[in-house]
Parts: C-alpha cells; sequence; structure tokens
C-alpha cells in the first residue's frame, strides 16, 4: 500500500460511500467519491486515481459501462465491482470484461480492505513492469540493424521469459552487461534487482564472502553478518561477469548452489535457498579453460544452459554510423554542445576502422571527438590518429636500457588505462592479461607510492604473476 494510492468510490447511496469512504481512510488510502457514472468519469480525465470501488447497478451509466468507459480512457486503473448476490452472474461477466474482481453485499471490512490491496498491488507490479520496459526502449542502447545483431535480439527475446541460465561470450567491450539487463527488464523477474558481480574485481581471498556474504565473526574483522550477492538478488537476477576469474574454491561453492539451489554464509550453519536467475558473462574462450582444467566442466554446462555469442563491432560494420551518431547525441547533450553530427570523412574514417576495443572504443572515441570539436560536426581531425589512418590500436612507449620490467610494466598499464578511458576490462584485453591483474596493480601501486609494506603473495597473486 502507498500513501498515495487514491481510491474513487462511485455509488449512488450516499450512506453507502460514506461507509466505503470512512472504511478506506482508516486504511491510510485516499479516497474521493462520485454519484455515478459519468461524475466518476469527469473525476477520472483530470488523472491521479490508481483504483475504482463501483456498484454495479446504479441508474443512468451502471457499472458495466462505466467499466469499458474506464478501460478506454485508462488502461491502468483498476476497477472493482460491488454486487448484491442476485446479481453475481453479472459481476463475473464484468470480470471477464477487464475488472480485477468482485465483492458482494452487504460487504465484510476485512475481504474489501484484502481485495482493494491485492488490486493495488496488481497495479504497481504492471505500472512497474511497463515503466522498466518503456526505459528499455526508450534507452535504444541496444542498437543495430546488421544482420548479426537482428539475430542476437532475436535470441534476447526468446530466452529473457524463461528462468534458464544465459551465458553470454564476446569480447571485451561488445555489452554484455547491457545484454544482460536487457534479459533481466524482459523477464519475469524485472521487478526484482539485478545484481551484477565482476569476478575480476574482487580478490580471490574475498570472493566467497562477497558472493555468499557471512556471519559476525566469520574472521577476522567480522564484527556483524554481511548479505552476499545471493541475498541481494533474492526475487531478481544475478549477473556474474568476468565468470573465468573465479577461484576454483569458488567455483565449487558456486555449482553446489545451481544444483540444489542452497547456500550458506561463511561462518554460518543455516542453510539459505537461492533465489535468483544466473547469467554470466567471459570474454575469454571457456571451452579452452575447461580443456586446460581451470575452470569445471560440470559448472561450465550449469552456467551453459543458453549461450549467447555476442558478436564484436568488426563482424558488424554497417552498425558502426548508428552507434557513432548515438553516442553523439549523449555526450552532445551532457557537455552542452550543439554538435549535431559527423563530417563525411570522419564517417569514413569510423566505419572503416576494425575497433579491437568494440563497442565501449567507439563510445570513447566519440566521446573525445564531441569534446574537442569546436563546430556543428566532428571532423577528421577531431579523432585519434589510429582511427583517421585505419590501424587497430597502437601506442608507443619507449624505455632506457636497464629499465626495471616493474616500472615497464607500469607504464604500459598506465599508459593503456589512459587511452582506453580508464576501462579495465578494455585495458586488459588489449594487453592480453586479466583485470584481475590491473585491479592487483594498482592496489599494489597505492600501497607503494603510500610508503607501506606490499601485499602479501598468495595463490591468486601467483596466478596472476603468471599473465
Amino acid at each position: 500500500m502507498s500513501q498515495n494510492d487514491t481510491i474513487l468510490v462511485v455509488d449512488d447511496e450516499p450512506a453507502n460511500r460514506q461507509v466505503l469512504s470512512r472504511i478506506l481512510t482508516r486504511e491510510g488510502y485516499a479516497v474521493e467519491q462520485a454519484d455515478d457514472g459519468r461524475q466518476a468519469l469527469d473525476r477520472l480525465r483530470a488523472g491521479g486515481i490508481e483504483l475504482v470501488l463501483t456498484d454495479l447497478k446504479m441508474p443512468g451509466m451502471d457499472g458495466l459501462e462505466l467499466l469499458q468507459a474506464v478501460r478506454a480512457l485508462d488502461q491502468d486503473v483498476e476497477l472493482i465491482v460491488m454486487t448484491a448476490y442476485g446479481t453475481v452472474e453479472a459481476a463475473v461477466g464484468a470480470m471477464k470484461d477487464g475488472a480485477y474482481d468482485f465483492i458482494t453485499k452487504p460487504l465484510r471490512r476485512v475481504e474489501l480492505v484484502t481485495t482493494v490491496r491485492k488490486a493495488l498491488e496488481k497495479r504497481h507490479l504492471a505500472t512497474e513492469n511497463r515503466r522498466l520496459r518503456a526505459r528499455l526502449a526508450e534507452s535504444d542502447e541496444v542498437i543495430g540493424r546488421s544482420p548479426a545483431m537482428r539475430r542476437l535480439l532475436q535470441e534476447i527475446e526468446q530466452v529473457a521469459p524463461s528462468e534458464a541460465s544465459v551465458l553470454l561470450e564476446g569480447e571485451s567491450g561488445t555489452g554484455k552487461g547491457l545484454l544482460a539487463r536487457r534479459i533481466h527488464a524482459s523477464s519475469p523477474r524485472a521487478g526484482g534487482r539485478l545484481v551484477t558481480f565482476n569476478c575480476a574485481a574482487i580478490p580471490e581471498t574475498l570472493l566467497e564472502s562477497e558472493l555468499f556474504g557471512y556471519e559476525q565473526g566469520a574472521f577476522t574483522g567480522a564484527r556483524g553478518r554481511k548479505e552476499g550477492r545471493f541475498d541481494l538478488a533474492r526475487g531478481g537476477t544475478l549477473f556474474l561477469d568476468e565468470v573465468t576469474e573465479m577461484s576454483p574454491g569458488t567455483q565449487v561453492k558456486l555449482l553446489r548452489v545451481l544444483q540444489d539451489g542452497e547456500y550458506e554464509r561463511v561462518g554460518g550453519t543455516r542453510t539459505l535457498e537461492a533465489d535468483c536467475r544466473i547469467l554470466s558473462a567471459t570474454n575469454r574462450d571457456l571451452d579452452r579453460a575447461v580443456a586446460d582444467g581451470s575452470f569445471r566442466e560440470d559448472l561450465y554446462y550449469r552456467l551453459n544452459v543458453i549461450r549467447i555469442v555476442v558478436p564484436a563491432l568488426s563482424q558488424r560494420p554497417e552498425d558502426v554510423p548508428l552507434l557513432a551518431q548515438f553516442f553523439l547525441a549523449r555526450y552532445a547533450s551532457k557537455n552542452r554542445k550543439e554538435v549535431v553530427g559527423f563530417s563525411a570523412e570522419a564517417l569514413e574514417a569510423l566505419s572503416g576502422y576494425r575497433w579491437p576495443g568494440n563497442v565501449r572504443e567507439l563510445e570513447n572515441v566519440v566521446e573525445r571527438a564531441v569534446v574537442l570539436t569546436r563546430g556543428p560536426q566532428v571532423a577528421l581531425d577531431n579523432l585519434p590518429e589510429q582511427v583517421r589512418q585505419g590501424r587497430g590500436a597502437r601506442m608507443v612507449l619507449s624505455f632506457r636500457v636497464g629499465t626495471p620490467i616493474k616500472e615497464m610494466e607500469r607504464a604500459m598499464i598506465e599508459s593503456t588505462l589512459r587511452f582506453t578511458g580508464g576501462d579495465k576490462n578494455l585495458s586488459a584485453n588489449l594487453l592480453g592479461i586479466t583485470a584481475r591483474t590491473i585491479y592487483r596493480r594498482e592496489a599494489e601501486w597505492s600501497r607503494e607510492d603510500a610508503g607501506q609494506a606490499p601485499l602479501p603473495m598468495d595463490a591468486g597473486a601467483a596466478e596472476e604473476g603468471a599473465d
């Protein structure tokens, strides 16, 4: 129930209207009255009514005629019919025509309040789902008219209504996170939360506690209970990004959740039910990860119920102009600039570039161009050199002979991060390392710059050092 819910009571008997108004007002609803159908329609046209509670038999426009008029006026308004026992058949007919329910006279307070509450809950859920779908459609972020994108969106539409686990595979920067949001927003769980968990961004020692949560005293520093991602995603969707970066021990525990639908918090003894849909994503070859033993085969099959391969931007070059124009409009508005398009030369350069960083790289390039341009169009000179020349992303760094490898590594990572606008996944893809390596190196550099001791080497660090 919301304190903002407004109910319109329609009855030709003033005493009935007064009784109903008192009951509903005490329940916290705002109540307005109308003594016939036409007066009710006049009030509905003004807006702000969530529910109509109407008598079935009234002079002039009866409850059935009012129902039809309400449906034509506002599909979102719920309607409950009040009827005597002798006209129950007509009330059932009203439900077939779109009424939420009917209640019989003499009215019972408990039945009235319960029916009203359920009708409003239905309205709120339907409105929220419609709002989410409309926002998804209006955002128009999943853009593409190429055959590859049409096939991809058809797959998304087919799998979204199900409860099946979905594995999104594709290069970094192709929009796997965006597609996960689209699947969630088009699913029956759209009313719940979409919780994203980046497996590469969390140190291995914290993966389990972040995913499943922990109880007070589970380890040093655990001063209270903390909910994990499975707790937060209850009733919604859990998106496991960069799932191949999950440690072997955590893979085992995730497998149990997928098999049995149960888990325990770290340090806990109570078994909890997992009530969320699992979506996962990776930019690595998962078949190869299974073959080399770094990823469990049984977990792979649990995650890979439905496999969707997201095409690289180089596989759909006809979508580049559409995406470029979309990002131009976004960043022109964000930066309050009157930039309306691209010159022919700039558009030709964008279309001819191979985009190793995919859509994310294109977005960064367009944002930079919008900021730099001074005219109404993005010119060729506003684009980075590698795009103008049609070559792949390339940076040149030089080092003195004898430069320590540690310094060279830091310079390469930091330069690549600057080039990608701080995008760690894209930077890792360009450098041929994992995003977790970048996160760990940044933590080490931060401690070194602050004069602190280096982080202890653990199994996870040893693996990362092999990148």
